[in-house]
């Protein structure tokens, strides 16, 4: 009787065993509920600050709000071959209502902006266009010569921008003294050199390893590729394309040359595709890091960002009072120079005692009625830093208007910022 009463049915042992289980489960989909609504807490609040991010970068850059007209854009461009950036913001920074008699085009390319100012003002006396590629220039003229009236004088020059100072004084002594109305500067490659493999510029086209705006300059990015030192290999991508896997890229160059060395982009691309982990932005990371490289290796063969700050010096001194300089720029690095130069220039402080003060009075009435002008006439301009020597007229860049962005999506990092000579 006694082992009877101590021994337990099967099925009372079936239920005990099913409720054990049956919590099991329970507690595990307590447990994964927890984990999938923590996961999804912690996606919201990602996506939270990534919004935020978008929206504090949206708020610090000043998207143009200019009606995009692509009838000016075919006018004074072309669709598939050739689109002017920020061309509708450029008239407006140079508009037909402020005399513009002598107007210099640093950058010349296929002379989009050029011929739209040209057309715009009639009263022009003098036009000046440089550029160091020799096949836009070509096309340039011809489209220059297409919108030229018998009272201008036009000039163009295969040379850089560094020598304005030089070529405006062989074109006409009196033309530094009397100073230039308007300058323009588009650091853009164009769509010809991009679009040509034998340029070495693209990095989804085979090509040379060459990234030369002057054909005629002596250094290639395969030299610098092969026979330049690791450590200044390493510095160019890490300082001109802020490449954050700079070193690994490095190291694999290096080892490129004891197999010959690196001769075409196609080559580069493979190395640095090798050189990219699969986990790094997704399956097409490569195509951003090979851009980064490529952009480094281009600055370093065009001494880039040197030649643009002393050149930026040089333009502002070219300037009539009241002329100005607009500045179209691609990248963080340039966009940097530009603003950090535009901010020296204004703030630039004179040492010549009583003289000097009598003068800063005069520049600051005339700082007032810059800021009366401005207000009046051009609503484009939204923000201004005012300095004795000048005035920056946009404190934030103008970025290309949404329309714009679609239509060039080349354009999508195009800044353009204006100074103004006192």
């Amino acid at each position: 009787m006694a082992t009877a009463s101590l021994s337990t049915p099967a099925s009372r042992i079936f239920s005990f065993s099913s409720l054990s289980i049956r919590l099991r489960t329970l507690t595990t989909a307590a447990r994964a509920t927890t984990t999938t609504t923590s996961s999804k807490k912690k996606q919201q609040q990602k996506h939270k600050e990534h919004k935020q991010r978008v929206a504090v970068k949206e708020k610090r850059r000043t998207r143009s709000d200019r009606e995009f007209e692509l009838e000016t854009i075919k006018r004074y461009g072309d669709t598939s071959f050739h689109i002017p950036v920020l061309l509708g913001e450029v008239l407006d920074v140079f508009p037909a209502s402020k005399p513009l008699r002598r107007f210099v085009d640093c950058t010349l390319g296929a002379a989009g902006h050029s011929s739209a100012i040209i057309e715009g003002h009639p009263e022009m006396e003098v036009y000046v266009g440089l550029d160091v590629d020799p096949v836009a220039l070509e096309k340039a003229r011809g489209r220059i010569n297409g919108v030229l009236d018998a009272p201008l004088k036009a000039y163009t020059f295969l040379e850089n921008f560094r020598c304005i100072k030089s070529l405006l004084a062989d074109v006409d002594e009196t033309l530094l003294d009397a100073g230039i109305d308007g300058i323009l500067m588009d650091l853009g490659m164009s769509s010809m050199q991009v679009n040509d493999p034998q340029r070495g510029f693209s990095v989804l086209a085979d090509g040379p390893l060459d990234m030369r705006m002057d054909p005629q300059a002596s250094l290639k990015a395969e030299d610098i590729l092969n026979s330049w030192p690791e450590t200044e290999v390493g510095r160019i991508l890490r300082e001109y394309g802020e490449e954050s896997n700079w070193y690994s890229l490095q190291n694999k160059i290096v080892k490129a040359r004891l197999q010959g060395g690196l001769h075409s982009t196609g080559e580069l691309v493979d190395l640095i595709k090798s050189a990219t982990p699969l986990s790094r932005e997704g399956r097409q990371g490569w195509i951003k890091t090979a851009t980064r490289v490529f952009q480094a290796l281009r600055i370093a063969v065009n001494d880039e960002l040197k030649t643009l700050e002393d050149s930026l010096y040089s333009c502002f001194d070219c300037l009539a009072p009241g002329g100005r300089l607009a500045v179209i720029s691609f990248h963080s690095l340039e966009d940097r120079i530009v603003k950090q130069t535009f901010l020296d220039i204004i703030n630039i402080e004179s040492r010549d005692g009583d003289a000097d003060m009598i003068e800063e009075e005069a520049q600051k009435k005339d700082l007032r009625k810059i800021r009366i002008d401005i207000d009046e006439d051009e609503s484009w301009i939204k923000q201004m830093i005012q300095g004795f020597r000048g005035t920056i007229l946009t404190k934030r860049p103008i970025t290309p208007s949404e329309q714009e962005e679609k239509l060039n999506t080349r354009s999508r990092s195009a800044k353009l910022r204006v100074i103004q000579k006192v």
